[in-house]
């Protein structure tokens, strides 16, 4: 069931039906046409590198998943920033590889509309040169480890020194 509009409504619509002309084809003589848009750049400005980070192997996602690995170190990213988060990522993995772990978990949260930047990001994180030593696969972790929201990470073996 439709309301009856106010006063005030009627009034504001009565002055947006006034000031509304219609497109293209009703233009008035000898007026001005508007400025072709501009053409984009040639080439995009340069921006971050954007990884691809290399995916888990199979056999290692059924394990992990299933449990049969032992309960893989986990670090939560939840309420950081960025640059908080990003540095904590390195630190944690760095270290858990140097304590001969194979895998871990990296719970970085959906978003609030399963569009988080955290999400977005770890992957393209994990990916980067500087962890190339370190991280050996990344894949979406199973529905009971975090789902879409959570990570796992293959770790490389350590190198002997």
């Amino acid at each position: 069931m439709k309301r009856e509009l106010k006063d005030d409504e009627r009034h504001l619509w009565a002055h947006v039906a006034q000031t509304v002309h219609p497109l293209g084809a009703h233009r008035a003589p000898g007026a001005a046409l508007p400025p072709p848009p501009r053409e984009p750049p040639a080439a995009p400005p340069p921006t971050a590198h954007h990884w691809a980070p290399k995916p888990l192997e199979p056999g290692r996602f059924r394990r992990l998943a299933r449990g049969r690995d032992t309960h893989p170190p986990r670090l939560d990213l939840h309420g950081m920033t960025q640059d908080e988060a990003r540095a904590a990522l390195t630190r944690f993995l760095v270290k858990t590889q140097a304590e001969g772990d194979r895998a871990a978990v990296v719970i970085t949260g959906r978003g609030v509309q399963g569009d988080g930047v955290l999400r977005r990001r770890a992957p393209e994180w994990l990916a980067e040169p500087h962890l190339s030593a370190v991280v050996a696969g990344v894949g979406e972790a199973h529905r009971r480890h975090g789902g879409e929201g959570a990570l796992y990470v293959a770790l490389k073996r350590r190198s002997p020194r």
